[in-house]
């Protein structure tokens, strides 16, 4: 906030501050997410990114561009379109748990393979249309495609941030259930959780805080990834009033750490969401590796 200030400090300190709220925002959805996540499937390779919601949120900003010619910053921008991907999003998550809990008898693992199928199916389907488009149309849906910290307008941060610590308070109450829940279905059971009802509710939450970080930046496949597991290791501790706050800061520090490094140390020779997309990916065939 306060390097290389300049002379116009109410514009520049503005201005940060709105990148530097949007970044606490997508930390926090990105961290909490993920390790509930991970709670619930019993499973720390796993993030939302897998049931296919960024590759759904690339296929609706594809349809946008391809039937919405001549894109005007207003629809890109507006609150209207960033509602609209969002109840999407949401709405293929409630989907995709209530009909397939209750098709294959709440069986986790089934669920998550549909959701990896289903998001093979949406890349194949944007693949298709942008290489339809138009070479101007494509750079308009490309700047879309990656995440970006500083094209929100103030009406999304606010909008998002009352939206994502509203579901965040919620969640934070039932850190005591989320313990429970992460000893497995029997265990659960046994110590008298509702564990469908709770893992439905877990994983709609959940569904929110992903829909409105994706809608509001872009697709972060593997933030949350990276900080869920850091966070395990620094935590010391299995208990979610521990993991939860932990790697929330990781997830801040990854964020505005390495925006002031690129912007301030490197000249901005790189784009912080591939910086990040990069070493998430190393991360994760190391967790892979490590896991076999």
């Amino acid at each position: 906030m306060t390097i290389n200030l300049g002379n116009n400090l109410h514009y520049i300190l503005v201005r940060r501050g709105y990148i530097l709220f949007t970044m606490i925002i997508v930390g926090f959805a990105a961290s909490i997410s993920t390790v509930l996540f991970q709670s619930v499937t019993n499973n720390r390779i796993l993030t939302p990114s897998l049931m296919g919601f960024e590759a759904l949120f690339i296929l609706i900003q594809t349809l946008i561009v391809f039937f919405y010619n001549g894109t005007s910053s207003y629809w890109v921008f507006s609150i209207i379109k960033f509602m609209g991907e969002s109840c999407l999003l949401v709405a293929f998550s409630v989907l995709l748990y209530r009909w397939l809990f209750s098709s294959v008898h709440f069986n986790i693992n089934l669920v998550l393979m549909i959701g990896i199928v289903l998001g093979t199916l949406f890349r194949s389907a944007s693949t298709l249309l942008q290489r339809l488009l138009d070479p101007n149309e494509f750079s308009v849906l490309q700047s879309r495609m990656f995440a970006t910290f500083t094209r929100a307008t103030p009406e999304l941060i606010w909008f998002s941030a009352f939206v994502v610590f509203f579901f965040g308070f919620i969640l934070w109450r039932k850190r005591y259930v989320f313990d429970v829940l992460a000893l497995g279905r029997a265990h659960a059971i046994n110590l008298g959780l509702d564990y469908q009802r709770m893992v439905t509710t877990t994983l709609l939450l959940v569904s929110i805080l992903v829909a409105v970080s994706t809608a509001l930046v872009g697709p972060l496949t593997f933030l949350g990834l990276m900080v869920a597991n850091l966070a395990y290791l620094l935590a010391g501790s299995h208990q979610h009033r521990y993991i939860l706050p932990t790697a929330f800061l990781l997830s801040v520090i990854a964020l505005i750490g390495g925006q002031l490094i690129l912007e301030y140390g490197l000249n901005m020779a790189g784009s912080l969401s591939v910086v990040l997309e990069f070493i998430g990916g190393i991360f994760f065939i190391y967790l892979v590796l490590k896991r076999f």
